[in-house]
């Protein structure tokens, strides 16, 4: 893989001599005499590592540093000739990986600039390792959907924007109807086939805005920003609708269809989330209780409809 250096330098003789010589190198290598051409380049040159000399007409090497750290996720290094004006650590609090001071020997800035890569990728791979456990951390392993714990912890953030925005939130909770029975009639892995079915369904029914969250065993949340109860009532009914059109095949020839019981509300000002949750609940429980397989919805704890 070719690299790609940017060298910024005033000192013609310098840049020059440094581009040819990481040339040889086999790196891809652009050059400027100032600080300002160094940004106009960088627009449409992605450069791995900036290379600029601190003292430079205009714009100085150090406030060229601030500005790439700034909008670029580039490495610099910076270069002086003078040990006395400029030090390692105002160059490091500008946001440079490395320091050199002039003159060097050629083979000893194509050492540092290596370790500037390699710590970048080091640094790269860290950061996508993270990524990847803090996912893993929210994320339920059956369905792919969030997982309970992180559910507590979004509908918390929901209600503080809504208490900040008095912009409106819903709330779905859903249940798989006789999933016992099931799991009883063909096994536990044939349930985990219906629990990653309904896991995709509900994923492909959500729109952007919304989260879904494998809430219990057989319970599915989700949180609805933005929108009201009976908006949300519209994504839950294509949802319960979307779940009882599968088909799950749990032994060959045996063609076999779940349904779900949805219970639904919108946050009431002045509420928080176990009310909230709370009131979800129990209208989950009306629909199960008035023959499953519908979606009930209660406004509030005074006034309820289906």
């Amino acid at each position: 893989m070719a690299f790609s250096i940017l060298i910024v330098d005033d000192d013609t003789a310098i840049k020059e001599s440094v581009e040819e010589y990481l040339k040889l190198l086999n790196y891809t290598v652009k050059s400027a005499l100032s600080a300002d051409k160094a940004l106009e380049i960088l627009e449409g040159f992605n450069a791995d590592v900036v290379l600029t000399d601190i003292m430079m007409q205009g714009m100085d090497g150090l406030e060229l540093t601030r500005k790439i750290k700034k909008s670029y996720d580039t490495d610099v290094m910076v270069m002086t000739g003078y040990s006395a004006d400029y030090s390692y650590e105002e160059a490091v609090q500008a946001g440079a990986s490395d320091f050199i001071f002039k003159p060097f020997r050629f083979e000893e800035l194509d050492l540092r600039i290596k370790r500037v890569l390699r710590e970048a990728e080091f640094t790269r791979e860290r950061t996508k390792l993270l990524k990847k456990l803090e996912k893993l951390a929210i994320t339920d392993a059956l369905t792919s959907l969030y997982n309970s714990r992180h559910f507590f912890s979004e509908i918390k953030t929901e209600i503080k924007r809504y208490s900040r925005y008095s912009r409106p939130l819903s709330l779905l909770i859903l249940d798989i109807d006789f999933f016992k029975d099931f799991n009883d009639t063909w096994g536990h892995l044939e349930g985990d086939k219906v629990l990653m079915g309904i896991g995709k369904t509900i994923d492909t029914c959500m729109r952007s805005m919304d989260t879904a969250y494998r809430y219990g065993g057989e319970e599915f949340a989700i949180i609805l920003p933005e929108t009201s109860l009976n908006k949300a009532c519209v994504v839950g009914a294509r949802i319960k609708d979307s779940i009882s059109s599968q088909v799950f095949e749990p032994e060959p020839g045996k063609k076999r269809s779940v349904t779900v019981s949805i219970g639904a509300t919108e946050l009431v000002h002045g509420e928080d989330f176990k009310s909230f949750i709370r009131r979800t609940d129990k209208a989950l429980y009306r629909s199960k209780d008035s023959g499953r397989n519908k979606l009930t919805y209660i406004v509030s704890d005074t006034k309820d409809a289906k």
